[in-house]
């Protein structure tokens, strides 16, 4: 989610007009709502010190803001906040266990639970030592072409044995 979404799923969340939300971030009465709009719409990025504003105003981290950097611990922890927001991915504790799950109630549920089993999948046959490191590695980069052309191959196998009988 690009950092104009971000403010304003916040700006939503909050209740702010993007009037009020520029105001508050110091931008004249005339220009408040065209500038929050603009950043809302991609078609103008925030300066750093405006992102400072826009977090404080909306009372949420600049990471919460920025496009997270997940090469660092704390923008890692905001992808998956952001995670949460879009596909209800949750922290949560199986059999005393930390993990990641799927809330049921989002709209790209099964969606997201066939990517994330496919996943599962490949990584366990990575683990069992059914697939190299190289294999496991470049479906992971491949996805979702990787997953397309198996299911051609498929197809294709079966028309195969179709013609065969």
């Amino acid at each position: 989610m690009a950092i104009g979404e971000r403010i304003k799923f916040f700006r939503v969340l909050r209740g702010m007009t993007q009037k009020g939300l520029g105001e508050r971030i110091g931008f004249s009465e005339k220009t408040a709502d065209v500038r929050v709009a603009q950043y809302e719409s991609g078609t103008r990025t925030p300066k750093e010190k405006y992102v400072e504003g826009l977090a404080y105003a909306l009372d949420v981290s600049p990471l919460a803001l920025s496009v997270p950097d997940i090469d660092s611990d704390y923008g890692l922890i905001h992808t998956l906040f952001t995670c949460e927001d879009i596909y209800g991915l949750k922290a949560d504790r199986v059999d005393g266990t930390l993990c990641l799950t799927l809330g049921k109630n989002n709209s790209n549920y099964s969606t997201m639970f066939d990517m994330i089993n496919k996943w599962q999948k490949e990584a366990e046959k990575f683990t069992s030592g059914e697939i190299t490191k190289e294999e496991y590695d470049n479906w992971r980069y491949t996805y979702p072409e990787v997953e397309a052309k198996r299911v051609r191959d498929s197809i294709d196998e079966m028309r195969a044995k179709s013609k065969k009988s």
